[in-house]
């Protein structure tokens, strides 16, 4: 087994990681960039229930927030995969869940096989834009009967000369409602098994395309989430990512930065949450006492403090994993499975200790709260992370 992936950098500043100075400056400009550009206006999104996607992500591409693992001949910055995670960490400094789900779609989960697999000219025509913020995007997998089954998807591509013909419907698609393209992973063969499907990309304005509802939900308000219809929708065959019938590969690929990055924007999250909660914990007095002076509150926040560690401590396994080019699922899986959990033991918790305040809208925790949910739903639900470990560790058979 290599050992490469311990071996740490020399010019790391913090330590067990690959962050560098350049790093820690770069995390300054985001967090300048998320209190001038997005935290003032947060609220105001929240109760519109969308956010302008391509006036946030136009001003994120100009500081070039959104392709930072990308070639520079793209517009990217050629930069490792440890800038990605300083951004998801940065991210969970905004006032809400919406504008980090949404970005991180377009940078790492919309643009991930497009970047690996696309042609040049369709890196130009569409990673480019999106790079640059001059376009948005989404990624659209989900159905009305395919969520975390992946391999039950019913929408078709068909063949027809030099296009593809394009019928059926995709659900909960962040991003979806703005999004001028999306990545449709859809069926371009009967062939059973998962080497029948493709990813195609889908410019929001061919005709036949439709954005047949805008979703309300429990959470992330700000964020918006689409059912969309294809009817009779024809785009060039050119229009694939990579090869015909890898698309499903493809995407369990592009699921592992989905997972990664979500599961480093969990940890930064909670830490935030426990935080606030050990001041409002100092402050706040019961019983002739401050309520940190309860040892089962100490003790408590002290527990989620160590396992939001122990999570970020993981994702960064995963980041030292990948760039030493081995296959990091396993643990990306178990980082998403401990992040969603986690966040829904932090947002309960912390909420109890809060109190009456923390069921007010007004109060930051009540947002986490809702937020904080998807995290055990979305990218793969918890049962389906479970699933890849039992099978990665031999617990369950792995399907032929």
């Amino acid at each position: 087994m290599s050992t490469d992936v311990l071996e740490p950098r020399a010019d790391v500043t913090v330590p067990g990681t690959g962050f560098t100075k350049a790093h820690e400056l770069f995390r300054q400009s985001v967090r300048q960039f998320i209190d001038k550009e997005i935290n003032p206006y947060v609220d105001e999104w929240e109760d519109a229930e969308i956010f302008p996607a391509h006036e946030v992500f136009k001003k994120a591409g100009d500081l070039g927030l959104l392709g930072l693992s990308y070639p520079e001949e793209y517009g990217g910055m050629g930069a490792d995969y440890w800038y990605n995670i300083a951004l998801s960490e940065e991210l969970a400094h905004i006032n809400g869940g919406s504008i980090p789900m949404a970005m991180s779609v377009q940078t790492d989960m919309a643009t991930p096989a497009l970047n690996t697999y696309g042609t040049h000219e369709l890196k130009e025509r569409f990673l480019a834009p999106a790079i640059a913020g001059d376009a948005v995007c989404s990624i659209a997998v989900t159905e009305p009967g395919a969520g975390s089954d992946v391999a039950a998807i019913r929408t078709k591509a068909v063949r027809d000369g030099n296009d593809y013909v394009i019928n059926g419907s995709k659900l909960y698609i962040t991003n979806g409602v703005q999004a001028d393209f999306i990545v449709l992973l859809a069926k371009t063969s009967q062939h059973p098994g998962y080497r029948s499907m493709s990813l195609i990309v889908v410019p929001t304005d061919t005709e036949g395309f439709q954005v047949t509802k805008k979703l309300k939900k429990l959470g992330n308000w700000a964020s918006d989430t689409a059912e969309l219809a294809f009817d009779n929708v024809r785009v060039p065959v050119e229009n694939r990512i990579g090869e015909e019938g890898m698309g499903f590969i493809y995407q369990m690929e592009q699921f592992q930065n989905e997972r990664l990055v979500s599961s480093a924007g969990c940890a930064a999250g909670a830490e935030k949450i426990l935080k606030m909660t050990i001041d409002y914990c100092r402050g706040r007095e019961a019983f002739g006492k401050p309520l940190i002076e309860n040892q089962w509150i100490a003790f408590k926040l002290s527990e989620m403090i160590s396992e939001t560690e122990f999570l970020r401590q993981m994702c960064y396994h995963c980041v030292r994993k990948m760039e030493a080019g081995q296959d990091y699922t396993r643990e990306a899986s178990m980082a998403k499975l401990k992040a969603g959990r986690l966040a829904r033991e932090v947002a309960d918790t912390c909420m109890q200790f809060h109190g009456g305040m923390g069921y007010m809208e007004e109060y930051p925790l009540a947002r986490y709260y809702r937020d904080s949910r998807l995290w055990s739903i979305g990218a793969g639900a918890d049962e389906v992370m479970l699933g890849i470990i039992a099978k990665l560790e031999g617990i369950t058979p792995k399907k032929k």
